[in-house]
């Protein structure tokens, strides 16, 4: 069987019209519009918050708390050696370097360097935290590990 594409047509079934409701009683879909009578779900704007278990104990509340999480905290941004191997056409590595590279997102945000991959070219390294793999291996490739501020 060929395929053309003026032959196309959608498989039987597929092709759905929207259900029109509240548009009268001949429409099947009329009076209370598929909504049945009264209660919750029936009002505008009803029905129920995400989390809702009709009036049972919500999950969220069943499970035990424990700790505290704070929203506040400022997680830096992790690139490894093997990125910046990738990517070293320069002597110096700066946060703004990584970030025009794409290997750092967000304007501001601290960098730690870690470890993993090699590093074969000797590069002066400017960022907030190492990993003491990650400045073992800087300095074993003839290279520099600087702490900023």
């Amino acid at each position: 069987m060929e395929v053309n594409l003026n032959k196309l047509k959608p498989s039987p079934g597929s092709k759905k019209r929207k259900k029109r409701v509240g548009r009268g009683d001949g429409s099947g879909h009329g009076k209370t519009a598929g909504r049945g009578h009264k209660g919750h779900r029936a009002r505008s704007g009803g029905g129920t918050r995400p989390g809702f278990e009709g009036g049972q104990m919500p999950l969220k509340r069943r499970v035990p708390k424990r700790g505290f999480h704070n929203p506040f905290q400022e997680r830096p941004a992790v690139v490894n050696l093997a990125q910046i191997e990738a990517f070293a056409s320069a002597s110096e590595v700066t946060p703004a370097w990584l970030a025009e590279r794409g290997l750092v997102k967000g304007r501001g945000r601290r960098v730690k360097v870690l470890g993993e991959g090699s590093l074969t070219k000797p590069l002066i390294v400017k960022a907030h935290a190492f990993s003491s793999r990650a400045r073992e291996k800087i300095e074993a490739s003839g290279g520099k590990a600087e702490l900023l501020p």
